[in-house]
């Protein structure tokens, strides 16, 4: 099947070579490892926070060993931050490499001693010449961010005696691209159809949780708002009835993003009620995609990788051609100061 606005070459030789920084992401951790430390502060903003949330939030599954995930912003303003010291591991990322928040903050870092670690796409960005080390990695997919960002985290854990299975999950992730080509394939039709019918619907509602949270903010702000300019409301599904319900009418679309985890019982509960109370409700259920050669028990890591194939990635290429809106143009993002 052809899929509208993708270039599968480049898709695939992006993921080669994101693959391919696999010895690099191991290297880097075992020599963290080595170093040693207290506790782990992830610091992101807008979508590389949504892609860190998926990470600390299986990480915070294997162990109770600390682990804290802050948005760059909050965390500058913070007067307390009584857990970061110079035996924290402090990690971070930005594909551009200029992001101000990240920078403001890695600065902070550096005034207290702390030494910072990510990724960024090369070694010309303000935000590589911050890093103690960095790996580079363009990551135009958001599941090639995913998979650096498991990869480093998942290495790490191991070496700490919480995942003795990596080295079999990170075999295994040598599939990973072509089982989300074949996904994006699966959902094409269904893509086409949804764009279709609600692209120009003045609201949407997105719900979502868990694992999934972080992918169901970041089509919702960064995605529909910022590159669709589409109005939204992502809530978490333990959220949802305290709020968010009063506002579904029968005319209302609602997303609900459905995952594989523990909180898939609150997602549930949401889907019986919205069915009730609108005929708009559209569920995307990664339990309806199949991983080839990938272990049942790794597919929940890759649950966030399959909704960003289906959403951020296809569902949103089909806004772009219903709405004739271009999913590069902002009025305020980065224009200027502000």
């Amino acid at each position: 099947m052809t899929l509208k606005n993708f270039d599968l070459e480049k898709y695939l030789e992006g993921a080669k070579r994101t693959y391919g920084q696999r010895q690099n992401v191991e290297k880097l951790a075992d020599e963290l490892t080595k170093k040693g430390f207290k506790n782990i502060v992830v610091l992101g903003i807008g979508g590389t926070w949504a892609e860190w949330y998926p990470v600390v939030e299986y990480c915070r599954h294997l162990s109770d060993f600390p682990i804290y995930l802050e948005n760059a912003g909050e965390f500058l303003v913070k007067q307390n931050l009584h857990y970061l010291s110079k035996d924290s591991l402090v990690l971070t990322s930005s594909a551009t490499g200029n992001t101000k928040e990240i920078l403001e903050a890695c600065k902070l870092c550096i005034n207290k001693g702390i030494n910072i670690y990510g990724f960024t796409k090369d070694e010309t960005t303000p935000l590589a010449k911050l890093l103690t080390k960095a790996i580079y990695n363009p990551c135009g997919d958001c599941e090639d961010s995913y998979l650096l960002y498991f990869m480093l985290m998942l290495r790490l854990y191991k070496n700490l005696g919480y995942f003795p299975q990596y080295d079999r999950w990170a075999d295994q992730m040598k599939n990973l691209h072509a089982n989300l080509v074949r996904i994006r394939e699966e959902f094409e039709p269904r893509a086409v159809e949804i764009a279709e019918k609600y692209s120009k619907e003045p609201y949407t509602m997105l719900v979502g949780s868990g694992m999934l949270w972080g992918e169901t903010y970041l089509f919702s702000m960064c995605i529909l708002e910022e590159m669709q300019w589409k109005r939204t409301r992502p809530v978490k599904s333990a959220d949802f009835f305290h709020g968010a319900l009063e506002l579904v009418e029968k005319d209302l679309p609602v997303f609900l993003i459905m995952g594989e985890d523990e909180y898939r019982p609150l997602d549930e509960r949401v889907e019986r009620f919205a069915k009730r109370f609108t005929d708009k409700l559209e569920v995307f259920d990664t339990r309806e995609f199949q991983l080839t050669d990938i272990d049942d028990e790794f597919r929940v890591i890759a649950t966030p990788m399959i909704i960003t194939a289906i959403l951020t990635e296809r569902l949103t290429a089909h806004y772009e051609l219903n709405t004739g809106h271009s999913l590069s143009f902002r009025r305020y993002y980065r224009q200027f100061e502000y």
